[in-house]
């Protein structure tokens, strides 16, 4: 929805830069860093900016070639601008524009809703058609609709960045997701536990990253002669606090049972099972240990979460080249670019505790007695 302080001056003061700054981040001036490009962008899409697409220049005007490409955020605003956590879809942006500055090409970036989903819908109409015209190619970022993606792909070269389509023939940029579990797992087996859990939540939106990663999960327990035990695989059906919290009290019970440490799909659902745990008298990593998968930064008041962490800058810069090529030569065979990830050490990974995990429901009935 367009604001109506969507102006140049608007999103200089909001961001705290110089009109002339903000100017020239819509013209790829070489003197602006990607990550300011990067902001000045996302701001203008969230208020409704649209810088103008100039006129056609006159015969005797020297013609300059610029290419427009789209991006596509499939998020709902508040959810993007999360500030509890670190924002990937910025540091993705910082490397798209990078890139996109070295090729003369001019980047039109806009939000759409993850409900919508066909391209006639509300968010895809707010575009412009002028707009998307010139459009030579989209990248698109978190988990679309496939209603959305296949209709995007009979009119422009696309290129998904962190998500994959199963058997959709489309150009992806992704993490390697077997190769982060396998190093969490790793890790989590030289410290002594043989007895994992997995915990994701389904989106409304199905995300293929959670389904990779517990594939991989499976995969990665079965070749260390770990029988993997669907029992201890947990699924908030809907992220409603209350199927979320069904899903914590089940954990809570497993790791009474025995299970020792726990794989979670995203680092944002680890640090909020963190949380919980610890309102439940449940210390990580004593009493049990957690993992996550991301790399985001770790939000005020938590442990430093163990995890891998995605090069999203890097995955920006080589999608947005991978688009470039797909416009100069568009029916190349379509690929899958899997980067690796590395492992971060933090404070979430500790030893199987030695107490009976019973203690933990004696513990939270004696802290409610109080």
């Amino acid at each position: 929805m367009t604001n109506g302080n969507a102006t140049q001056e608007y999103i200089a003061k909001r961001l705290a830069l110089s009109r002339a700054t903000v100017s020239r981040c819509f013209t790829n001036h070489p003197g602006i860093r990607p990550e300011t490009r990067a902001k000045v962008f996302a701001l203008a899409s969230q208020v409704g900016y649209l810088h103008p697409v100039k006129a056609k220049p006159r015969a005797h005007t020297k013609r300059i070639n610029k290419l427009m490409v789209a991006t596509l955020i499939c998020m709902d605003l508040p959810n993007f601008e999360n500030t509890l956590y670190d924002n990937p879809g910025q540091q993705i942006l910082t490397g798209v524009t990078e890139y996109l500055r070295t090729v003369n090409t001019v980047l039109d970036l806009h939000y759409v809703q993850s409900s919508n989903d066909q391209l006639s819908r509300s968010s895809y109409q707010e575009i412009a058609d002028a707009r998307k015209r010139s459009w030579k190619g989209v990248l698109l970022i978190y988990p679309f609709p496939r209603s959305v993606v296949d209709e995007l792909m009979a009119s422009y070269p696309v290129v998904s960045l962190v998500e994959q389509y199963g058997t959709a023939p489309l150009n992806c940029v992704d993490v390697d997701h077997h190769r982060g579990i396998s190093r969490l797992i790793d890790e989590l087996h030289d410290a002594g536990h043989r007895r994992i859990g997995f915990f994701t939540w389904r989106y409304s939106v199905q995300a293929s990253w959670a389904l990779r990663r517990y594939g991989a999960y499976l995969e990665k327990l079965t070749s260390l002669g770990l029988r993997p035990n669907l029992d201890d695989v947990v699924i908030a059906e809907d992220v409603g606090d209350g199927f979320v919290d069904a899903a914590r009290e089940k954990i809570l019970r497993l790791i009474r049972d025995g299970v020792t440490a726990w794989i979670c799909a995203a680092d944002h659902q680890a640090y909020d099972l963190i949380a919980w745990l610890q309102r439940q008298g449940v210390a990580v990593p004593r009493d049990v240990s957690v993992t996550g998968f991301d790399g985001i930064a770790c939000p005020a008041g938590s442990p430093v979460l163990s995890t891998v962490e995605i090069p999203y800058r890097q995955i920006g810069v080589i999608g947005a080249k991978r688009l470039n090529d797909m416009v100069h030569m568009r029916f190349e065979p379509p690929q899958h670019i899997l980067l690796d990830c590395e492992l971060r050490q933090g404070k979430t990974i500790g030893s199987p505790p030695k107490t009976a995990p019973s203690a933990y429901s004696k513990k939270k009935a004696s802290t409610r007695r109080k």
